[in-house]
């Protein structure tokens, strides 16, 4: 077990704990997601075969995001199954849609923090090189952009279940240069706590 994501959790806990009083937790979700590649464009065979374990705290909207449309904070955790794979932790902030009875459309946007591979260590065009870049996506910074999108359907008033897409990479603004980035797709379940969330 690698101490990053560790010190990531407790980083990602402190900045949600400054989400205002008038917040309060929603959900609790658990998910697991598979790795895949976006390499210029074209979505292949992710590098890392071990799917992730998320878990993230959805909170209530607070007064202060009414704003920009109410969206609700989370923090999340997601921890890599293989020794190869990448850990990383974040907080954001999720607009949800209801568009049909028991389906919702949510996009997010956070920040999050990881344990992968910034830059090929070896020398370029070398054999090493090659074989580290075959094995590794190459991030260029070591906190990113995270843009997330799912579809939600209700199961009750309590449960719910999402499948979810997410990408990460710094997008040029976190750093300049390399930046491979991550796509990870998943299923995750939702208990609430709040059984109206539309209604933050």
């Amino acid at each position: 077990m690698k101490l990053k994501p560790l010190l990531v959790g407790l980083a990602v806990v402190a900045a949600f704990l400054a989400v205002p009083a008038d917040a309060e937790i929603d959900e609790i979700r658990v998910g697991g997601v598979g790795n895949i590649r976006n390499d210029h464009g074209d979505i292949v065979e992710g590098k890392h075969e071990g799917a992730n374990i998320e878990i993230e705290i959805v909170s209530s909207s607070p007064d202060l995001l009414n704003l920009i449309g109410s969206p609700r904070p989370y923090l999340m955790g997601s921890i890599a199954t293989d020794d190869g794979g990448v850990s990383f932790g974040g907080v954001g902030v999720l607009w949800r849609w209801e568009f049909a009875d028991g389906w919702a459309f949510e996009p997010g946007f956070g920040y999050i923090i990881h344990d992968g591979e910034i830059d090929n260590p070896f020398a370029a065009g070398s054999a090493a090189a090659a074989t580290f870049e075959a094995d590794h996506q190459l991030l260029g910074s070591r906190d990113l952009f995270r843009t997330s999108l799912a579809l939600e359907r209700e199961f009750g008033d309590h449960f719910a279940g999402q499948i979810y897409w997410q990408h990460m990479s710094h997008g040029q603004i976190l750093d300049t240069g390399r930046n491979q980035g991550l796509d990870y797709v998943g299923l995750r379940f939702i208990y609430r706590l709040n059984t109206d969330p539309a209604n933050d």
